[in-house]
């Protein structure tokens, strides 16, 4: 994940800290402003200023207004709460932020200048990167150069005569966010003289509540996933995803040899005796009726995650408080909410359950976690399966054992408990590793695909590797089933959209059992420890990141406590139609195909000859985002159904536009016309 990541400097930071000095004067001589030189740490000059009425400082501003993908900025201070220090100089005025961070200030047409010096803070040592950039009512007015650690600082000095809004990025210069300490020191605003208006940080205009459907545990449907698979031999689990008044009863023809439902609990599970293909039609049936559904069940190697794995993730909310009695929470909840039965499967547990090993090398569970394969035997009882954590290092990303030079041993392992999920997590192998070359990197990876090919059960293998050299293209080599190519998200918008949308170049590298993972969800309340909280997203920008992850075919792994599902939360998972897509049996990814400055449009073909495109606005204030049918390849009426609000949106001609909501989203299905009519 990793636990000490995007901020790796822990240990790093250098004790000879290589300064340059910039021409501070000319970033603080300032109208109205008087200077004046102390002494600061170690002997570096501190930057002290006195202002006039007519300037104001950024830090005196509301900084809850500054959305940034790690940490939260503060007054005066770095990112880590030291003070701002770069290039020899210690500021006692400036905000201390982290790449990717964005802020608007409204000006009201009072100001005459903005000044600051940029650059990344001495606690980075010689790490990090960013680019600074400064619009004025839109238009780019300034852009720094790639700015690294221990490199100068620049000086920012730009014209706000008239100016409305003054808007404040840091981006993170195209290489990930890790020591991206960036700061706005000695930042001012320089106003009219005799004005009385002040600037005012914009916090985000949360727009209205999205429009989309409320979650339907009651409607008696067969949901997704549509396709699924297994070794033959080994033991195969799956619990049909379906949803209906209670009691709902279930039947299944043309099941392979091995295999048995129970049609009580609608699990399928068994041993499939030999290869093949099976076409089963399922069948749901309650007091309200009967449902039916098809799936394919796939029996022979490399058949695991053929759609993307959907479930939840013990690090989100509990972080190293995992235990064994919330986990058996969370698959309780995932099948009393109904959440269970629109497809997701998986319980998994992150790290901090590893205990010691013993004289034979084998790795036994901690006191939270004292009967991992009773735990397995609760899950399995439910129709779920239960993932577990490791690292190809000596220790894993919160310091406890991890698998290395052990993995034949934890594998067999794994599987006399009856693990289903291995997530494979990089962080000390760094310090193993001879080098960062492509070889090393992938390494460790062949390893442990050679012990669970040799542990004799099906266990789905996630690489947490953050896309270290290109992960993406090499994933499927090392045997990866899914890839993480990101660093850890965080639950704001400047970490979810930056992580999001940066996707669409990895579309070529997925696909059935392989799959691109740009990390877990952040809706509902989290807390990576025991103090739980609401996530910081907005719901349009939850729908935003659901609708996105969907697109982009990533596996869909709840990262908040299920204990606390409110009804939007549940909406914003649970919705069938929006999981159709994610759970598509062609298991193509969706690719950009427009971008008009804040707005994109992004489309996936999907098994059925429909197409899913999603319409996003990644502004403040709401647009129009409008897609034609020649965009998609297509010509002629389209019949449109909105997924989010689960209804048809009737016949276009030439294409569809729609209002939607800053940091918003839409996603519609575009079928040509059928000849009996509109379907559903």
């Amino acid at each position: 994940m990793p636990r000490i990541a995007p901020d790796r400097v822990a240990g790093r930071l250098r004790s000879d800290l290589r300064f340059g000095l910039v021409g501070i004067a000319a970033i603080l001589s300032v109208a109205g402003c008087a200077q004046k030189r102390d002494t600061g740490l170690g002997g570096e000059p501190l930057l002290a200023t006195t202002r006039g009425s007519n300037a104001v400082w950024l830090d005196e501003l509301d900084l809850s207004a500054m959305d940034q993908q790690w940490g939260q900025p503060r007054a005066g201070r770095s990112v880590a709460d030291n003070p701002l220090r770069m290039s020899g100089a210690v500021y006692q005025h400036g905000v201390g932020t982290h790449a990717r961070s964005e802020m608007t200030i409204e000006l009201h047409g009072a100001a005459l200048r903005f000044e600051s010096a940029v650059g990344v803070d001495a606690e980075s040592g010689e790490l990090g990167s960013v680019v600074f950039v400064v619009l004025v009512d839109g238009v780019e007015r300034f852009r720094s150069g790639v700015l690294r650690g221990g490199a100068a600082a620049e000086s920012a000095d730009v014209d706000l005569s008239g100016a409305r809004q003054l808007a404040l990025i840091v981006e993170d210069a195209g290489d990930g966010i890790d020591s991206d300490h960036a700061n706005w020191a000695g930042a001012i605003i320089t106003l009219k003289k005799g004005t009385a208006q002040r600037p005012t940080a914009l916090v985000p205009d949360p727009g209205p509540d999205p429009e989309i459907a409320p979650f339907t545990p009651r409607e008696l449907a067969i949901h997704a996933p549509r396709i699924t698979g297994g070794t033959p031999g080994r033991p195969f689990l799956f619990r049909i995803p379906a949803t209906g008044p209670p009691p709902l009863t279930f039947s299944a023809s043309a099941l392979p040899d091995g295999l048995l439902l129970d049609p009580q609990t609608g699990v399928i599970s068994g041993e499939i005796s030999r290869p093949g293909r099976s076409d089963v039609l399922l069948t749901a049936q309650s007091p309200a009726g009967l449902a039916t559904g098809a799936l394919t069940i796939v029996a022979g190697p490399d058949s695991l995650a053929l759609t993307p794995p959907m479930g939840w993730n013990s690090w989100n909310v509990w972080g190293t408080a995992v235990d064994d009695a919330k986990v058996r929470a969370a698959a309780d909840a995932l099948v009393a909410s109904g959440l269970a039965g629109v497809g997701y499967q998986y319980v998994n547990i992150d790290d901090a359950w590893e205990g010691q090993r013993d004289g034979y090398g084998v790795l036994g569970t901690n006191e939270k976690f004292p009967d991992m394969k009773g735990l397995a035997d609760y899950v399995h009882s439910q129709g779920l399966k239960l993932g577990i954590y490791s690292g190809p290092g000596p220790k894993t990303c919160a310091g406890y054992v991890a698998s290395y030079q052990h993995e034949y041993i934890d594998a067999r392992t794994w599987a006399e408990w009856g693990i289903d999920l291995l997530k494979y997590d990089w962080c000390s192998y760094g310090m193993i590793a001879a080098d960062d070359s492509l070889p090393e990197l992938m390494r460790p990876y062949f390893v442990m695909r050679a012990a669970l090919d040799a542990c004799g059960r099906d266990i789905v293998y996630s690489l947490c590797q953050y896309g270290m050299g290109r992960v993406s293209e090499w994933g499927d080599a090392v045997g990866g089933n899914y890839w993480r190519t990101t660093g850890d998200i965080t639950d704001s918008w400047q970490s979810m959209s930056s992580i999001g949308f940066v996707q669409h170049e990895l579309a070529e590298f997925a696909g059935l059992g392989r799959w691109n993972d740009p990390d877990m969800l952040v809706v509902g309340r989290l807390g990576w420890g025991p103090n739980i909280r609401p996530t910081r997203l907005t719901k349009n920008e939850q729908v935003t990141h659901v609708t996105l992850w969907a697109m982009l075919a990533s596996p869909l792994l709840i990262g908040c406590d299920l204990s606390q599902l409110d009804d939007f939360t549940l909406a914003v998972l649970g919705n069938p139609e929006v999981l159709e897509v994610n759970q598509d049996p062609l298991g193509k990814q969706a690719r950009r195909i427009k971008q008009v400055e804040t707005v994109e449009v992004w489309a996936r073909p999907l098994a059925g000859g429909s197409t899913a495109v999603a319409l996003f606005n990644r502004g403040r204030s709401a647009a129009d985002v409008s897609v034609q049918w020649s965009d998609l390849g297509l010509s002629g009426p389209q019949l449109v159904r909105d997924c989010w609000r689960r209804m048809n949106s009737g016949r276009h001609e030439t294409g569809f536009t729609t209002t939607v909501s800053g940091h918003g989203a839409a996603m519609i299905t575009v079928q040509e016309q059928a000849a009996e009519g509109e379907r559903r």
